[in-house]
């Protein structure tokens, strides 16, 4: 089908899916590393959100202040997650066409 102006629909749709699949690989290869508390824990999360590892200071632990810990777990971990929404959103504003990079 196509539009006036020559737009043809299922050209469009096709590009869109391939698209979508490009980006799905991308997330899946995608590895960020975040930090709280001064690298006290790290976290490694993969592009579709998915925790590959965490690591914890064994200092934190002698401590004893759960609490603390439990809370640098929280931060390191949204500090991972915004940082893969982050690159996503810079992927994905890259493979617009110009001037629909700004949308996002």
């Amino acid at each position: 089908m196509k539009f006036p102006g020559g737009m043809d629909l299922q050209k469009m749709m096709k590009q869109a899916q391939q698209m979508q699949e490009k980006m799905a690989k991308e997330m899946e290869s995608m590895v960020v590393d975040a930090s709280a508390g001064g690298g006290v824990v790290t976290v490694q999360m993969r592009g579709t959100k998915e925790i590959s590892a965490l690591r914890i200071d064994p200092e934190a632990v002698k401590e004893g202040d759960v609490e603390m810990l439990q809370d640098m777990i929280v931060a390191a971990i949204n500090e991972a997650s915004r940082k893969v929404d982050e690159a996503m959103q810079g992927k994905l504003g890259g493979m617009l066409p110009p001037g629909l990079g700004g949308l996002m």
